[in-house]
């Protein structure tokens, strides 16, 4: 037969990220050495620790049902990991998710009716257009690559964009894809517009752990006038190197978590019995030297990547945190990220994926011998 697909399903497009390890996969396949740098995952084993917990878990026999939004050992760990942060949590306003993803989908399909106003700091993670789309809201957007990726600079073209009728604004800080931090200034005045407005905004912490030169992570919910706008969105994807095991979380004011709650227990029921107890491990502090040594080596390359860039008169804007950096490249960079997967064998993400053409996104969660080889190769086939 013929299937009659739904309208929202055409509004968006796969991937881009996974469409181009997709195709570096089908390469490799195919007896080709790529250095894929295009997918945003940690390169380091999850922690040992946190690996024996789940083992323990699992022959603790914990592999039924949880209660929907969670087991209560890791909503209470999690609203102590916000508390430290400053945002004023408890474990009842905490929904344990299959993944940081899951916890933005719920957010979206909660929040944003047909037509409502969401505003994306571009370059955007690619996942948010698709998920606003979903929900059939509509989009406005605010350019951040002409400020080398920070907020503060842009904050009077924020204020023009948003309005009494903006719904939601999404923050990501560190961001995906450029590694901007924004400063604490920055912040607030987003935190001012949004109580001038009277907004909602979604603030995606999931690369907290991992920033650089002595920069400290600030959560949106801490601020003064933001404990009932904000939704905090994490996950132990990338500071735990779990990215496989999907674990996430939300945290948001009591009415939302009930209303979102509603929509997780008709989708997912519950994340997995035994990795929630992984995640009350991953939490502890026992796992705080595994994650600094991450964050060091996040750092390391970060700093022999920018230097190799420049040896071939590449500047570029130095990110602050996550493991990404955006490459200025040809205007079209959907071909230039093509041709680098074609005849260099190195695979990046072209920039127009983020709403940012004319760069090209670089993962260096990948050991320094294979960034080294990486840049090699770009300079040996003229893409840099």
């Amino acid at each position: 037969m013929n299937f009659d697909f739904s309208d929202r399903v055409g509004r968006v497009e796969p991937s881009a990220t996974l469409a181009i390890s997709n195709l570096a996969s089908e390469l490799e396949a195919q007896g080709e050495d790529v250095v894929d740098l295009s997918v945003g995952a940690p390169d380091f084993p999850t922690p040992d620790n946190i690996t024996q917990a789940a083992k323990d878990a699992l022959d603790a026999g914990h592999t039924s049902y949880t209660s929907s939004n969670g087991i209560p050992e890791l909503k209470e760990a999690i609203a102590a990991k916000l508390r430290g942060n400053g945002v004023d949590a408890e474990a009842d306003e905490v929904i344990v998710t299959p993944g940081g993803k899951q916890a933005l989908f719920e957010t979206f399909q909660t929040l944003v009716d047909d037509g409502d106003e969401v505003v994306l700091l571009d370059p955007a993670w690619v996942s948010y257009e698709a998920m606003v789309k979903l929900a059939g809201g509509t989009l406005s957007r605010v350019d951040l690559a002409q400020h080398d990726f920070r907020l503060e600079p842009a904050l009077d073209e924020l204020a023009e964009t948003v309005s009494d009728e903006t719904k939601l604004l999404v923050v990501n800080s560190p961001s995906n894809p450029t590694g901007g931090v924004f400063s604490d200034a920055a912040l607030e005045g987003v935190r001012d517009l949004a109580v001038e407005h009277d907004f909602a905004v979604i603030s995606d912490e999931i690369y907290e752990r991992i920033v650089y030169d002595g920069f400290e992570h600030t959560s949106l919910g801490s601020l003064d006038g933001m404990e009932d706008r904000t939704i905090t969105i994490n996950g132990f994807s990338k500071a735990f190197s779990m990215t496989g095991w999907r674990l996430g979380y939300l945290h948001a004011p009591s009415d939302l978590i009930s209303q979102a709650g509603k929509l997780h227990s008709h989708s997912v029921s519950c994340a997995v019995n035994f990795v929630q107890h992984a995640g009350v491990e991953a939490l502890s502090e026992r796992t705080d030297d595994d994650v600094e040594e991450m964050r060091q080596a996040f750092e390391a390359r970060r700093d022999m990547l920018v230097d190799l860039l420049a040896e071939h008169d590449v500047d570029v804007a130095v990110p602050k945190g996550a493991f990404y950096m955006m490459l200025p490249v040809d205007d079209d960079d959907q071909a230039w990220c093509e041709g680098a997967i074609q005849d260099a064998k190195v695979a990046t993400v072209p920039g127009s994926a983020f709403n940012a053409p004319g760069y090209a996104r670089i993962s260096y969660a990948a050991s320094e011998e294979r960034l080294r080889e990486a840049v090699e190769r770009l300079a040996e086939h003229d893409y840099i």
